[in-house]
């Protein structure tokens, strides 16, 4: 089970988190998620470059060990980068001073001031002590990208009528997600563009 918009629940449970950014501007971003592979991140940063827009990679440390070259990619074509872990844990199920020191050796690679959550599951005493070193980047926009059972057109349909300024849409360099990212990003971003919203990434 997964939510479209952030329900008010989970923005109350993690009020310290970031689920959108600043509603008086009339910009979007666009973030990715467990990153970067091969077999669709090239394809993300091609549509990314075709369209002039920026955007935020939430990377997995496992992942940017295997393929440094996009991860250099990703900082050469001005994209930011955000911490997803190493090994992409779910904080629920793991206890804290490993799920900790899985971030660190993530940030040993990222070396940045962004976090999210794998599976948006931390617990609060996770979340108290990432605080300290973190913006922890939640969303206000779930693409659904990586459900198998969801057609392209509904990821679609799950991103562009929820677009609002200040806007976080999360979609992913996954496998799972490629065939709706595939379809859906290059057509959410001729929306954004059309509308006049600029694509930025989260400073």
């Amino acid at each position: 089970m997964y939510f479209v918009k952030s329900p008010f629940f989970l923005r109350w449970l993690y009020s310290k988190s970031i689920w959108h950014m600043p509603r008086h501007d009339k910009k979007v971003y666009l973030t990715f998620d467990d990153g970067p592979i091969p077999e669709i991140t090239p394809f993300i940063l091609d549509i990314l470059k075709k369209y002039q827009a920026k955007a935020t990679f939430f990377c997995v440390g496992e992942n940017i060990k295997k393929n440094p070259h996009l991860f250099q990619r990703i900082l050469a074509e001005g994209h930011q980068v955000g911490n997803h872990t190493y090994n992409h844990l779910k904080g629920w199920e793991t206890n804290d001073e490993q799920y900790l020191m899985n971030v660190a050796q993530c940030q040993e690679l990222t070396q940045t001031d962004l976090f999210r959550p794998p599976y948006a599951k931390a617990t609060k005493s996770q979340l108290r002590q990432l605080y300290q070193s973190y913006r922890v980047i939640m969303w206000d926009i779930m693409s659904g990208d990586f459900d198998l059972n969801l057609s392209p057109q509904k990821c679609l349909a799950n991103v562009l009528p929820n677009i609002k300024n200040g806007s976080v849409i999360i979609f992913h360099d996954n496998i799972k997600a490629i065939p709706r990212v595939k379809y859906a990003l290059p057509k959410t971003i001729e929306f954004l563009l059309k509308n006049n919203y600029q694509l930025a990434r989260i400073d």
